[in-house]
């Protein structure tokens, strides 16, 4: 794949401490981008102690209430589907918001997740970890899980994102991820630990974010024949992001979820709670 050369939009927008906010940020981009208002984006952020789960979970099914609470790790629900991920300040989140049609063949989420996946995977190859991407939506290294990508399609909009384990707290990670042994034993894996894995713990030794950022763009370079150009949020954007994470984000309503099949929605109303959620009581 190897277009014409285009300019995208570098964003590098975080709060790391307000996982909300963040996610208020990602789905205005977003927006924007489908709107045709901004460029094709791609965005570098982080949470620092977050779980962030799908749109269609159940809180209660994917976390460990009394481990959150312990490690004070706050519970945001993200505009896509998929499983829940755990965030701390040592990942490393993208996200690429393409207005339709997007240079990608196929034209949707699987074939985003692939040419997506590529970027990364030739980003990680500059490092010197040798991956490869398994679908549906997973890269890995040396068999276990380093990044796992999540995306929504509307009539203008292709969006994917994704968590890259730079030198996240796998420890931390399996203790507050409620991850089925069934869906463990399926990925042929015993436990959390031996399921994933980190870009630290493959090259042994410790990398910067700096180093990290420079080498997917380098990547994502090479695949797309992007040229990056860092800006910042239009007007439109934050004003959107601010509405975003005001009635929405911020909301037990929408933290919820719908939650189909719970056992117990007052349950989940408690854990988001007790674990802080920023405009919940």
């Amino acid at each position: 794949m190897q277009p014409s050369k285009r300019l995208w939009r570098l964003l590098e927008i975080e709060r790391p401490e307000d996982p909300y906010y963040n996610l208020a940020v990602e789905e205005a981009v977003a927006r924007a981008v489908g709107e045709g208002i901004v460029p094709t984006t791609l965005r570098f952020w982080r949470n620092d102690n977050a779980i962030v789960i799908g749109a269609f979970q159940c809180v209660s099914l994917e976390i460990r209430l009394e481990e959150c609470i312990k490690y004070g790790i706050k519970v945001v629900r993200r505009f896509t589907g998929g499983g829940a991920v755990y965030h701390d300040i040592r990942n490393l989140n993208y996200a690429v918001s393409f207005r339709r049609p997007s240079p990608i063949p196929g034209d949707d989420v699987l074939s985003g997740y692939r040419a997506v996946g590529e970027a990364v995977i030739a980003g990680l190859e500059k490092l010197g970890a040798r991956a490869e991407f398994i679908p549906v939506n997973d890269i890995q290294v040396g068999g276990r899980k380093i990044s796992g990508m999540a995306g929504t399609l509307t009539k203008d909009l292709l969006f994917i994102h994704g968590c890259l384990l730079v030198g996240s707290n796998i420890e931390i990670l399996s203790r507050v991820l409620n991850v089925p042994r069934e869906k463990l034993e399926a990925k042929g894996a015993g436990s959390v630990r031996a399921r994933v894995t980190t870009l630290r713990d493959e090259l042994n030794r410790e990398i910067t974010m700096d180093e990290v950022k420079k080498a997917l763009l380098k990547g994502f370079e090479e695949v797309f024949g992007a040229e990056f150009a860092l800006g910042e949020l239009t007007s439109w954007e934050k004003n959107k992001a601010e509405e975003l994470y005001r009635n929405k984000y911020l909301t037990i309503e929408w933290n919820l979820g719908p939650c189909r099949g719970c056992p117990d929605r007052g349950k989940d109303e408690a854990i988001l709670r007790r674990v802080g959620l920023a405009g919940g009581d």
